[in-house]
């Protein structure tokens, strides 16, 4: 359950990033009242925490990631 919630907030973040990247918009940021307001904060922390949390998926045997999932 942790590794998929890491990749959903893996996936907005990246998602955040390109819209930044292409548009110059921060759609979490808008989202939430503005990159410095606490949300916003929050959010990216998570975010931050879930790419960390993410580098673990690379270093594991791929048999227990696809056994993890057919658990779910």
């Amino acid at each position: 359950m942790l590794d998929k919630t890491s990749l959903i907030l893996v996936i907005i973040g990246a998602l955040n990033w390109g819209s930044i990247g292409l548009f110059k918009f921060d759609f979490v940021g808008w989202l939430f009242g503005g990159q410095a307001a606490t949300f916003s904060r929050i959010v990216f922390t998570l975010v931050g925490l879930a790419g960390l949390w993410c580098i673990s998926l690379l270093f594991r045997d791929s048999n227990e990631v696809s056994s993890d999932a057919n658990h779910m």
